[in-house]
């Protein structure tokens, strides 16, 4: 569809001759003064107005200004007589793309229409990128409804408009950077810059000066200046992965930022005042490792301002389902394919497994059904043979008793597994869903569909 320009101007030679000079690149309409320029913006919003400023009635800065209003802003252009220019300069500073000054040159004409609708374009394709970012890391969108998954949710929300400093608690594959930017995303920081370090993935003897930058001549190789990611996230926020992997110097240096919020290039003694919010993340134990001399305790004590843990996936069985959905679903789209099904007995065992890869394994395994089983119905004997592995915390099923010489049905299965795993937690049930490898959610509604099992008021 071509782009549509409205033209506004009370002389009919003029209206008639930008009509005719444009009507093959763009969809025309005229106007002859403001009132019908606004009808017509609104019966057609136009991509583009070209108006004159002296009109009798109201000027040509009524037209650009109720032009501006409209929901998807068009480029705005004026035309003016000498000694208008003031004015013009003017409509600039309030909105409008270029001006003329009459009479008007066709073919600049067309050039800054052409030049100022792709700058529209490419504004709107910004906007909507950023809508699409927020949407991906904004916290309604992270996938399960669990009580573990919630608590860590309310905790990002309560903490996200703070500057404090943040430890993301939790193993591999738990989503600690997805959180990190939901965290960046939250705040007041969000229209600044989210940088991310994985400190393991850096060579000892070149992370400080990846973190801090450094000067010309700092060191042997040091052939240009470097700005560190510290600097870069002025103004943003810093994600620091695995934390735990930094060494001792890094330890002192990023220590001395959170006591001065000032960093030191490499090769310079002069201090940049820097305003970042920082995230750490690790899946190490970092108390213990202050035990073992290998983490400075002042350090440790300064990152965990507010320590928030995230819930590995068998502490979330009850979003399994979810994810999957999710997952299966996504990688279908990314590779244009019919998603695969997961049958009841397929989806019974993949909850069961406890993932110990957490969320990255799940995806990794989704994908791997997405390309493979692409619109098929996808049967337990269709997975990979380690889901079907008993967890180890999973009450045995031996010497099941039968019901007339056949084995009892799967419901009669979970019931029986049930009944022997709240006997062995003597009433407990936390310890009774630890044992069985379920939420303590799921085991409630197994509680509420067969009443008879309920052991009645906790046990300690």
């Amino acid at each position: 569809m071509k782009p549509t320009v409205l033209i506004v101007d009370d002389e009919k030679n003029i209206r008639d001759g930008l009509r005719a000079a444009l009507e093959d690149r763009y969809e025309t309409f005229v106007a002859k003064d403001a009132v019908e320029a606004a009808r017509l913006m609104q019966d057609v919003p136009p991509d583009a107005v070209l108006t004159d400023l002296r009109m009798a009635g109201e000027d040509g800065m009524a037209v650009i200004d109720r032009a501006l209003k409209l929901p998807n802003q068009p480029v705005c252009i004026m035309m003016t007589a000498y000694g208008d220019v003031d004015t013009a300069v003017k409509a600039m500073s309030l909105g409008a793309y270029w001006f003329f000054q009459k009479p008007v040159d066709l073919r600049q004409v067309e050039l800054v229409l052409d030049r100022g609708l792709k700058a529209r374009t490419t504004e709107k394709e910004v906007v909507t990128l950023k809508a699409r970012l927020d949407r991906k890391f904004s916290l309604g969108e992270v996938v399960g409804s669990s009580a573990a998954l919630q608590r860590s949710i309310e905790q990002v929300r309560s903490v996200a408009s703070s500057n404090a400093t943040i430890l993301l608690l939790g193993e591999t594959g738990t989503g600690k950077e997805l959180f990190a930017q939901m965290i960046h995303q939250a705040s007041q920081r969000s229209k600044g810059p989210f940088m991310a370090v994985h400190c393991a993935a850096i060579p000892a003897n070149l992370l400080e000066s990846e973190l801090f930058g450094h000067e010309k001549g700092a060191f042997t190789g040091a052939n240009e200046r470097r700005v560190g990611r510290f600097e870069s996230a002025d103004g943003g926020t810093l994600f620091l992965d695995e934390i735990g992997e930094i060494d001792a110097t890094t330890q002192v240096k990023l220590l001395r930022f959170l006591e001065t919020r000032s960093v030191e290039r490499l090769g310079s003694h002069r201090p940049i005042a820097l305003d970042l919010r920082l995230v750490c993340a690790t899946n190490r134990d970092l108390q213990q490792m202050v035990k073992e001399g290998k983490f400075r305790e002042d350090l440790f004590y300064r990152l965990s301002v507010v320590p928030l843990r995230l819930p590995p996936l068998r502490e979330r069985q009850d979003d399994v389902p979810l994810l999957l959905s999710h997952y299966l679903d996504r990688f279908a789209k990314e590779n244009s394919v019919a998603p695969a099904k997961l049958s009841p007995e397929a989806l019974a065992v993949l909850v069961r497994y406890p993932w110990p890869g957490n969320i990255r394994e799940l995806r990794n395994a989704c994908e791997n059904l997405a390309v493979l089983r692409s619109g098929k119905n996808v049967g337990a004997s269709d997975l990979d043979p380690r889901f079907s592995q008993p967890a180890a915390t999973t009450v045995a099923v031996s010497a099941l008793p039968s019901a007339g010489g056949n084995i009892l049905d799967r419901e009669q299965n979970e019931k029986q597994l049930l009944k022997q795993a709240l006997a062995a937690a003597t009433g407990n049930r936390t310890r009774a869903a630890e044992l069985m490898g379920i939420s303590r959610r799921t085991l409630h509604r197994k509680l509420l569909q067969w009443p008879e099992l309920d052991p009645g008021p906790e046990s300690a």
